[in-house]
């Protein structure tokens, strides 16, 4: 079907016949239409054609169809028409333009761009084809070129190694050849030699006298240079392709016969004719070399290289070996001559390793995985000349509630240098304060006696000076006895600062007369402790203070050397958000700079930057001054050790080393703790004595527990009591029971939440107790426990042998009868011949007819065997008995 435009103007358009109604004449008409197919067949066919019509209102208001379109677009120009008459045909499709609509033309317009679009992507389509398939030829064509040049070097190669084996080949058939003829001349050559001496041997039958021999010529020149050297080492040498001519003489014909049916054969004259043997060509050069040899002298043997080899704790065989640059075998054949099978990729201890070192005589230099920490620590045998004053470390401790905060921002507010730059001291732990004197002092503020003890744990004895700050009116307290146990235990110098005194209740003698009982004696009373009377709150006594610690440091000597890389220790250490892991760091020897590699614990880095208390940055410090350190690459733990390294792979071998000794040591120390195991390594007798801390609420409960816990001391076991105090156990306590292995006994106190996390975490033992009996029991059992309890016999029974039976992968049975007392299964005996004591063992079974039974008495028979023993008789006596512990008491 097809659609087209009806362009029949003698149609009436469209009108109103009737008003108010609308009638449209039909706009399909239909015709028929004959399509005609192959071998005369035709059929007819229906056609409608529709006619589309454009209407639009008038001016009138009504609706109108359009008859008089607008002109087509493709429209021919009008110069055009003035062009010489053109066919009516070409007009036609111009006239049928016409009748389209503004759509129809919209459409045709826009189809007509489309099929040019496509035209021209098509076009731009074959073009990139037509370049892609240019390209791809002109990429094969060189790969192709490519391969050829490759297919044609290698055919070149292939022909040159032809012709060089062919002329190898030629060249080894050519000197087999000469060879051959060589040894055909040399045989030629002796067969002669061979006839010539026969004939001269051999009479003539012609003549009646034997014709006389030819005589050798002596002296005679050699015919060429090889027959020279075969005369020279005796033996037979190439003569090249001719043979060498020998003079023919006369011989008799059957002679001649005889000789050459003999030919071949072995006969004792032959065989006995030393002239007959040559030397072989090989033999010959082998003299001629030898003879070259000589002339040049002779070259001396390789000696052996004996290397120093370094051994570890462990080595497998083949690094061994390479390490003393011998063959495996080698090592594997010492080792079975040791008795140790061993492959080489199996590890054999250092001590068999040395063994097999020195047989084959290399020296051995021993070493262990400690041995990556040996020389970080630098020259220890410094000279003076290299040691330079440097400032004291001063770390103060003292009661919370006596005025050491107070104090210390008293000494902070001297600071000269804080007060002309106007900054803010920021807290860090550790500050250097330069005072008015032109003094400098650097002050550790370690918060609380915890910090301090967990420091000396590990090693960190860097406080110089230790100022207890007492308070003059209340005197010692809980804390200060606390304060000045760490100090003891640190072996520093202390000096007593009497604080409050511009108080009128504050009573200094006092405090020097309560110090006496914690055997501090002060200089007014004969001792070497020094004491100043000051005051926070008015500053009152603070030059005398520095006067004090300026003089202790003078006795002290305190020196260190600038010039060498830094060493320290870790004040205290946190995971800052913006700035990663900071630490602390009071250098005490050397020079500390940025960029430098350091080793701090398990951890390592490097110094990215450096600042000091007040934030400002610097690129240095010496020794006794404390800086904040960046650039770690984990956090360390406070009084681990601070040591500048040469390169990151040392730092990082010594890191690992110590992260696996923690591991080990973590390990080992899981069980550490509780009474249980400590009690059961006392007993093993890994342990001479029971470390404990009591703190009870008053202190009259705690003199009676320590006073009872001492009575209890033996030779084998004692009670060693490292802390009493009044009060709440808190995190000094856990430190101090952490550091010794002690357990902690609690009368009618509690452990603070801080502390009982911290004696979670280190599995410390915490024992509470509300009756002082209680505490006293409970250690006087678990010691007495401890004791070896007294092993006591106690007689049960005689037996005596009636029969002996033997029986066949049994033993001997003897047959008792009872008759004194019981025996019990499993008792010991003594087997009594004539009432002496034979034997002393076990019992192994007793039964009574088939039955195993526990026990029988009196009067009745039964059967007995001993343990490992067989020698029974009849009339032999069974004394039996059981072994009964008696648990000992303290």
């Amino acid at each position: 079907m097809t659609s087209s435009k009806d362009t029949n103007k003698s149609k009436k358009p469209l009108t109103l016949s009737r008003p108010n109604t609308l009638e449209l004449k039909k706009t399909v008409e239909t015709g028929q239409v004959k399509q005609s197919f192959s071998h005369g067949r035709s059929k007819s066919v229906t056609v409608e054609v529709k006619r589309s019509r454009t209407f639009e209102r008038g001016e009138s208001g009504r609706m109108a169809e359009v008859t008089t379109p607008e002109p087509s677009l493709t429209e021919a120009p009008k110069p055009e028409k003035k062009a010489p008459a053109a066919p009516k045909k070409a007009a036609k499709p111009a006239a049928t333009h016409d009748d389209l609509t503004n759509a129809e033309k919209a459409k045709r317009m826009q189809v007509l761009a489309a099929a040019r679009e496509a035209e021209e992507s098509k076009k731009q389509a074959a073009e990139e084809e037509r370049k892609r398939l240019e390209e791809e030829n002109k990429r094969k064509a060189a790969i192709r070129a490519e391969e050829e040049a490759r297919l044609a070097a290698e055919e070149a190669e292939r022909i040159k190694a032809e012709e060089a084996a062919a002329r190898a080949e030629n060249a080894k058939s050519s000197m087999e050849k000469a060879e051959e003829e060589a040894k055909a001349a040399a045989r030629a050559t002796t067969e002669a030699r061979k006839k010539r001496e026969a004939a001269e041997r051999a009479p003539d039958n012609r003549q009646s006298k034997p014709k006389p021999k030819p005589k050798k010529k002596a002296n005679v020149a050699p015919a060429s240079v090889g027959e020279a050297i075969a005369n020279e080492l005796g033996g037979r040498v190439k003569q090249g392709n001719k043979p060498s001519f020998v003079p023919k003489q006369a011989t008799d014909k059957n002679q001649a016969t005889t000789e050459r049916r003999n030919k071949g054969k072995l006969t004792i004259a032959s065989a006995m004719d030393e002239d007959g043997r040559q030397r072989s060509l090989a033999s010959v050069k082998r003299r001629r070399q030898k003879k070259l040899q000589q002339e040049r002298g002779a070259r001396p043997l390789p000696t052996k290289v004996l290397r120093e080899v370094i051994l570890p704790e462990t080595i497998t065989v083949q690094e061994l070996a390479n390490r003393m640059a011998e063959r495996a075998t080698e090592v594997i054949k010492q080792l079975m001559k040791l008795g140790v099978m061993a492959t080489i990729n199996q590890t054999i201890d250092a001590d068999t390793a040395e063994l097999v070192v020195q047989e084959l005589g290399h020296t051995i230099k021993r070493v262990t995985a400690a041995d990556v920490e040996e020389g970080i620590l630098g020259n220890q045998d410094e000279t003076d000349e290299e040691q330079q004053p440097r400032p004291p470390v001063v770390t103060i401790m003292g009661h919370v509630d006596h005025g050491k905060t107070s104090l210390l921002d008293a000494i902070r507010s001297a600071d000269v240098v804080r007060g002309e730059a106007g900054g803010i001291t920021q807290h860090i732990g550790a500050y250097q304060v330069n005072l008015a004197s032109g003094n400098k002092i650097t002050f550790l503020d370690t918060p609380g006696h915890a910090a301090f003890t967990e420091m000396r744990l590990r090693g960190a004895t860097v406080t110089d000076i230790v100022v207890l700050v007492v308070a003059g009116d209340d005197g010692i307290m809980e804390q200060t006895v606390e304060a000045i146990n760490h100090a003891k235990a640190s072996e520093a110098p202390i000096i007593v600062a009497i604080n409050k005194m511009d108080k009128p209740d504050a009573n200094a003698d006092r405090v020097r007369q309560e110090l006496l009982q914690h055997e501090l004696i002060v200089e007014e009373m004969g001792g070497d402790i020094q004491t100043v009377e000051v005051s926070a709150k008015t500053k009152m006594g603070l030059d005398k203070l520095e006067e004090a610690i300026m003089l202790q440091a003078e006795l002290l000597e305190l020196k260190a050397n600038a010039n060498r890389a830094a060493i320290g220790a870790v004040i205290e250490a946190k995971l800052d958000k913006g700035r990663g892991s900071v630490a602390t760091v009071l250098v005490q020897k050397g020079t500390l700079n940025v960029g430098d590699i350091f080793v701090t614990g398990s951890e390592w880095g490097r110094v990215r930057a450096m600042t000091n208390e007040r934030g400002q940055k610097l690129k240095s410090a010496g020794p006794s001054l404390p800086v904040e350190v960046l650039g770690l690459n984990g956090t360390p733990s406070a009084g681990d050790d601070f040591v500048v390294v040469e390169n990151d792979a040392k730092a990082r071998e010594i890191a690992e080393y110590r992260e696996q000794k923690k591991k080990d040591l973590a390990a080992a120390a899981a069980g550490r703790g509780s009474l249980e195991q400590m009690l059961a390594k006392l007993k093993e007798g890994k342990a001479e004595e029971l470390p404990v801390i009591v703190k009870a609420d008053v202190h009259g409960s705690m003199e009676a527990i320590a006073t009872s816990l001492q009575k209890m001391n033996t030779d084998e076991v004692k009670v060693n009591i490292l802390h009493t105090g009044v009060g709440a156990i808190n995190e000094s306590d856990i430190t101090l029971a952490q550091s010794t292995g002690a357990f902690v006994i609690a009368f009618n106190v509690r452990a603070n939440p801080q502390a009982r996390e911290m004696s979670r975490r280190e599995k410390v033992d915490i024992r509470y107790y509300s009756i002082i009996y209680n505490v006293v029991d409970d250690v006087k059992a678990a010691m007495s426990g401890l004791l070896e309890p007294e092993q006591r016999e106690k007689f049960t029974g005689y037996a005596q042998i009636r029969e002996v039976f033997n029986i066949t992968k049994v033993g001997k049975i003897a047959g008792c009868m009872i008759t004194e007392g019981s025996v019990q299964r499993g008792s010991k005996v003594r087997l009594l011949r004539d009432n002496v004591v034979i034997h002393d063992g076990s019992l192994k079974t007793l039964r009574r007819f088939k039955d195993e039974v526990k026990e029988v008495k009196e009067g009745y028979e039964c059967g007995m065997a001993f343990e490992n023993y067989s020698d029974i008789q009849v009339g032999d006596q069974i004394e039996c008995y059981i072994i009964e512990e008696i648990a000992r008491e303290l």
